[in-house]
């Protein structure tokens, strides 16, 4: 699936981890993001990460675990 840079998404699994996407990334507790929050999307990154924008900070996010929301959304 291709993404766009300002696109809304959502998680679509929980993840064990969230990685920030700082220059010096850190791993933090899942708990920060849940399933429902809405993002967006500020960035691709290589090997398919997506670097999202939530309520509680950036986080690079695999793409297979990203949805799309509906423009209605």
């Amino acid at each position: 699936m291709k993404f766009s840079v300002g696109e809304k998404v959502s998680l679509q699994v929980p993840l064990p981890y969230l990685k920030t996407a700082d220059p010096i990334s850190m791993l933090r507790p899942p708990d920060l993001v849940s399933l429902d929050e809405i993002g967006v999307i500020i960035g691709l990154r290589p090997n398919n990460l997506l670097e999202v924008k939530f309520r509680r900070g950036n986080f690079l996010i695999p793409s297979e675990r990203i949805k799309v929301l509906d423009k209605d959304n």
